[in-house]
């Protein structure tokens, strides 16, 4: 077997690549943030959080290769490498880059003929997707809101899985903000865009429409006057790797094609 033999993750996306090129024997710990594939919280030591870890834990398993993501992670990196351990620190926040993400890990694992196929299987699982969006009568302005407090929008890769599922992102222009502080905005910049969707995704904890129904100004907004309130998983779309594409994109669909017939069955009835 070529490559590193002992890989820590710690981040979600690289142990679900690492599952789907079959090469998961090389995983020797885990984020405890990690759901896909189910299987790797019985098979697999959690071994980190997200941004926190303790550097004795991931040492514990004698990793020859760590894989973190971000400055999110940039700290437990550093003193990883501090203590002679090699690391790889992806920063993925695009398709592309979550297609560059799976090339590099096919090929640092001698995998690269596994990723290749698998970056095929995506790109036309997005084809297909914007070849259905196409009947859309027309693109439904959507709010993504990936935190409450503040609010958080525009993240890159979920912009264009929206766009992929026929909407426009409200927030499209914050999308080169690669930091969470820079794509924060205030309630009433909401009300102004008027979004026919409203897409909650609360990193971490359960999104409550109840709130964001609530808010004030907020009855103004088209989304909150039809009904079109939902949410996405954090871990089916926030996290940048496939279950994004296989899951995050899917129930993108999936809001927007209901809101689409909605929009026709309005326009008949009135």
């Amino acid at each position: 077997m070529k490559g590193p033999q002992r890989i820590a993750c710690l981040a979600a996306e690289t142990t679900e690549v690492l599952y789907m090129l079959g090469e998961q024997e090389r995983i020797v710990g885990i984020s405890g943030f990690t759901t896909r594939p189910a299987i790797t919280r019985k098979e697999k030591p959690k071994i980190s959080g997200f941004s926190s870890a303790k550097l004795e834990k991931i040492l514990a398993v004698q990793p020859d290769l760590v894989l973190a993501f971000s400055n999110l992670q940039a700290d437990i990196a550093a003193e990883l490498v501090r203590a002679g351990v090699e690391v790889h620190v992806f920063n993925q926040r695009s398709i592309q880059g979550i297609f560059n993400m799976i090339a590099t890990l096919g090929a640092l694992t001698d995998a690269s003929d596994r990723a290749t196929a698998l970056i095929a299987g995506l790109e036309a699982r997005i084809q297909q997707a914007a070849e259905t969006a196409s009947y859309l009568p027309r693109a439904p302005k959507v709010y993504f809101e990936e935190w409450n407090d503040p609010l958080i929008s525009g993240i890159q890769w979920v912009g264009e899985l929206i766009a992929i599922a026929g909407g426009n992102d409200c927030f499209a222009e914050l999308s080169a903000c690669k930091s969470a502080k820079e794509r924060v905005i205030a309630a009433d910049e909401v009300v102004q865009r008027q979004p026919d969707i409203i897409i909650g995704s609360w990193c971490g904890k359960k999104f409550q429409p109840e709130q964001v129904l609530a808010r004030p100004g907020w009855q103004a907004i088209p989304a909150v006057q039809t009904g079109q309130v939902h949410e996405i998983k954090s871990a089916d779309i926030l996290q940048p790797g496939p279950s994004a594409i296989l899951h995050g994109l899917a129930q993108l669909q999936t809001i927007i094609q209901r809101w689409g017939v909605q929009q026709m069955h309005s326009k008949h009835w009135s």
